[in-house]
């Protein structure tokens, strides 16, 4: 059973950066409105960024792109083109598969920096979750809480982490992070190993089915 209704209406599959640009709330300049853009004579720019500052000085129908990962900047009308950006990323690079920011039902991990001896991610739980309880065979961990209190799981005893405190995870050590509290748990992590990629992991016991 269906019914149909005549309407006029607008509409748009925001396909590409150029359609995004028609969609966005603009200033007295054309620019979309961003309050980390700061505009010198500058017109008609499509900028979307929310980390750093971005000025433009004397530029006109841009697009500019700030992430976490990269920097795109484009004429407008030719942001088709950033499927062929996206091939030439895939030749060396796996940008296209890993973003600084990662979701999980838990909440989410940023990573900060990394070397190949050593990572830093911002780590933050939402209120009421945890991680799987886990083990890691190549590297140990660093906990620093910066917000929120954490109950950390190592091996059979639970620890109250406050803010300002930390904990340390031992190569090997089964290991869980519980957030207890109504706010966000926010920690600093820093990972120490000959291997630091993301599939060292061991899932002893996880309520989200990842085992």
């Amino acid at each position: 059973r269906v019914k149909v209704v005549k309407s006029e209406i607008g509409w748009s599959d925001v396909g590409s950066f150029d359609a995004l640009y028609d969609e966005l709330p603009k200033d007295d300049q054309g620019n979309t409105v961003n309050k980390n853009h700061v505009a010198i004579d500058s017109r008609n720019n499509l900028i979307y960024g929310h980390e750093r500052k971005i000025a433009t000085v004397d530029v006109e129908d841009l697009i500019i792109v700030d992430t976490g990962d990269a920097l795109l900047i484009s004429k407008k009308g030719s942001s088709q083109k950033v499927k062929k950006v996206v091939e030439e990323i895939r030749k060396n690079s796996d940008l296209h598969n890993i973003h600084l920011t990662a979701h999980r039902p838990w909440g989410t991990y940023t990573i900060l920096e990394e070397n190949h001896k050593y990572k830093i991610k911002r780590i933050v739980v939402k209120p009421g979750k945890r991680l799987s309880l886990q083990k890691h065979f190549h590297r140990s961990e660093h906990w620093i809480v910066v917000c929120g209190t954490a109950v950390v799981q190592l091996g059979d005893t639970e620890t109250l982490v406050r803010a300002n405190e930390s904990t340390y995870i031992p190569m090997g050590e089964a290991h869980r992070l519980t957030n207890p509290g109504k706010v966000d748990l926010i920690l600093i992590e820093a990972q120490v190993g000959e291997y630091l990629g993301e599939d060292d992991i061991l899932r002893i016991s996880d309520e989200y089915n990842r085992i």
